[in-house]
């Protein structure tokens, strides 16, 4: 199984009311919960660790992760409320505003954290929001380090900028868990604003020398491309008429996911040795993915079968 570790909130969602007024519709979501639905979605055994509440939005996240075989056993229950973020749109383009505090997820802590001993998860997931704010962040980086030497680690940063309030901190946390990845996504900005470095080649070269097995680059329009110490291979982005972009990174980073998966190169030994067309495969299912979820509103994932 494939463990998803981070952020499960409720967007709401810019709308209009039957009489034209401006409205906020409430949609299951969150980079990491949005990750796990795409891989349910996809066929994958996967489960979401998070801080769920048990007020009516956290009863609506779990409906929702069942709704797509996704499960949330491993979550800690609380009588916190749920995260909020409210969803402004620009040319489909998202920006938030985050109500985060004293919340069910954000209040997470190593005491929380379950054991994997006995279970049969083989990778984890970590990324967005999550490993900005404490106390959750530390909890989840200290996940990632437990686990590192036994299972792979995938990261997807997805920085929020805006979001930050103890950069310094934040880098050296996000430092410390690239040490830790076997697999590192990150878009053309973020890498750019995580390494201090516009030459991309340059900043992909640093995150291999950390000893990540394989980076999965995207660029928006212009597509995506996995790069190991070995090689590079790179996929051009499908040609839809986007709706918006709410949930188009993390349907991607599921289908990179579920393509390793579907190639038995989801071990760490499978990472090391990974060849350029299986790392292809991972990378063109991922940007198919990802295009079916921008054509529609919201964090909709396709299904498998969508994509056949």
């Amino acid at each position: 199984m494939i463990l998803c570790a981070g952020e499960a909130l409720i967007d709401m969602l810019p709308r209009s009311t039957t009489d034209g007024e401006n409205a906020f519709a409430p949609y299951a979501g969150g980079a990491v919960f949005n990750t796990s639905i795409a891989l349910g979605r996809l066929g994958c055994p996967v489960g979401l660790f998070t801080g769920l509440s048990k007020d009516l939005f956290g009863d609506v996240l779990v409906e929702t992760l069942a709704a797509s075989n996704v499960d949330s056993s491993l979550a800690a229950r609380s009588d916190r409320p749920t995260t909020l973020a409210f969803v402004k749109l620009v040319d489909g383009q998202a920006s938030y505003a985050f109500y985060d505090e004293n919340t069910a997820g954000r209040m997470l802590t190593e005491a929380d954290l379950p054991s994997l001993d006995q279970s049969d998860v083989t990778a984890l997931f970590f990324g967005g929001i999550s490993l900005v704010v404490e106390p959750c962040a530390e909890a989840y980086a200290a996940l990632c380090e437990r686990e590192s030497n036994s299972r792979v680690i995938m990261m997807d940063p997805n920085v929020r900028q805006g979001f930050i309030t103890d950069e310094a901190a934040y880098r050296a946390r996000l430092d410390r868990m690239l040490g830790c990845c076997d697999i590192v996504k990150v878009s053309d900005e973020d890498l750019a604003w995580i390494v201090g470095n516009d030459d991309l080649d340059a900043a992909v070269d640093s995150l291999l020398n950390k000893g990540v097995s394989l980076v999965c680059l995207t660029e928006g329009a212009d597509g995506a491309t996995a790069r190991t110490k070995e090689f590079g291979v790179k996929v051009v982005a499908h040609k839809v008429e986007v709706v918006d972009t709410v949930g188009a990174g993390d349907t991607f980073n599921a289908g990179v996911l579920a393509g390793l998966q579907d190639a038995g190169a989801l071990s760490k030994d499978g990472l090391r040795t990974l060849s350029p067309e299986i790392a292809k495969a991972a990378l063109e299912l991922g940007v198919q993915a990802a295009a079916v979820t921008v054509s529609r509103a919201g964090a909709n994932p396709p299904t498998r079968d969508e994509l056949s």
